[in-house]
């Protein structure tokens, strides 16, 4: 049996209750969070008849689906409607990509199936968004593409054993890539590298910006996760990135994102971060920024690595383009331009020599690397002209 990992997760005991009132007592085989999945045993003296799953890669917008469910505790209900999307990401997990559809599902219906008008399952309703807590017409299903290939590997494992890459990512936009020197915003955006995973052993660095994987091209970087993680572990693949506008291709072999997290959650840094950067009389102020070099005074309350290189932020012009942003004081600025810094003099400097160049090396914006007060770290695009 097929349900939602929300309806399960904190139950102590499971139970299957079928079309003719029948219950069955339900082992838990293995759970999902992320693509919120979970995969029940029951044992029945009478003979059940599965559904057959079909290929949600299959759907187009504007196809007839049927979604059946329990909304309500009315029993067993079904409503019609349409896909109004495919691929959209609600921000509940990593790899969304949900089917949209306006048949109607209510709360009650979380678990239950999707079906084309072939008698298919092509999703498994799993949310909706609504001011009232009933149906307004904006349904989720997890895509049966996805649901196989969660349950295959709950069968076999009782866990998930996705691929792994070992990277922190974030989008390209217009602004950044125009900085990087791309010929448009797409791939991701690579913002760190885990020391010691895939990627690093395979040579990718920060501010590469990943455009291919496995063959496929990356459209953004939202997609990456899901590609990465459909991957088995163990698998080796090629990537191409483009690093200083010159394309490289990787051979990378995947690990376990499992084990990447539970080494992530070892090394993961604690501690009060502070409120903001301590005074010294030695500042620089350029695009907005009131920049300082990093004493030791500052890691201290900031609670920074040693390894950490940098120059801190201690004041950001509320009109500026840098604090409209996301700059704040108390962040660190570890790059510009994709070029290392140390002290202000050396951000100042870079920006001159950019503002300087012409032709092919000429931008409008800079990028800047920045760590966050809470460890995280992320590119950012100022204009020159700020």
């Amino acid at each position: 049996m097929v349900t939602n990992n929300h309806v399960i997760e904190d139950a102590d005991e499971i139970e299957v209750i079928l079309q003719d009132g029948t219950k069955l007592p339900a082992r838990l085989i293995g759970r999902d969070d992320k693509t919120d999945i979970a995969l029940l045993q029951v044992e029945s003296d009478e003979p059940l008849t599965p559904v057959e799953f079909g290929s949600s890669e299959e759907l187009r917008v504007g196809d007839w689906v049927l979604a059946i469910g329990n909304p309500f505790g009315l029993g067993g209900t079904v409503t019609l409607g349409i896909v109004s999307a495919m691929n959209r990401d609600i921000g509940s997990g990593p790899y969304d990509a949900f089917i949209q559809t306006d048949a109607a599902i209510n709360r009650g219906n979380s678990g239950g199936p999707l079906f084309n008008m072939a008698g298919e399952v092509i999703g498994v309703n799993t949310a909706i968004i609504s001011p009232s807590g009933g149906s307004i017409g904006i349904g989720f299903a997890v895509p049966s593409d996805t649901v196989l290939q969660v349950i295959a590997q709950l069968r076999e494992f009782g866990e998930t054993r996705r691929g792994w890459l070992g990277v922190n990512i974030q989008e390209v936009t217009d602004d950044i890539a125009e900085s990087l020197g791309l010929d448009g915003a797409r791939g991701a955006l690579v913002a760190g590298v885990t020391p010691g995973g895939p990627a690093d052993a395979a040579g990718i660095e920060r501010g590469d910006v990943i455009i291919s994987f496995a063959g496929d091209e990356v459209p953004t970087a939202r997609a990456l996760p899901r590609m990465v993680a459909s991957t088995p572990v163990g698998t080796e693949v090629e990537v191409v990135i483009v690093r200083e506008g010159a394309r490289e291709t990787l051979s990378i072999t995947l690990g376990r994102l499992e084990d990447g997290e539970r080494v992530a959650g070892a090394d993961g840094q604690n501690g009060d971060k502070g409120d903001g950067a301590p005074m010294t009389p030695e500042e620089t102020r350029v695009l907005g920024l009131t920049l300082e070099e990093l004493s030791d005074e500052a890691r201290s309350q900031l609670s920074l690595a040693d390894e950490v290189e940098g120059v801190l932020v201690r004041e950001v012009d509320a009109d500026s383009v840098a604090y409209s942003r996301g700059i704040r004081p108390g962040h660190v600025i570890l790059e510009v331009g994709e070029r290392p810094v140390a002290e202000p003099a050396d951000v100042i400097g870079r920006i001159e020599d950019m503002r300087a160049a012409s032709g092919a090396e000429r931008r409008e914006q800079v990028l800047f690397l920045i760590q966050t007060a809470e460890g995280q770290i992320r590119f950012i695009p100022i204009p020159l002209d700020e």
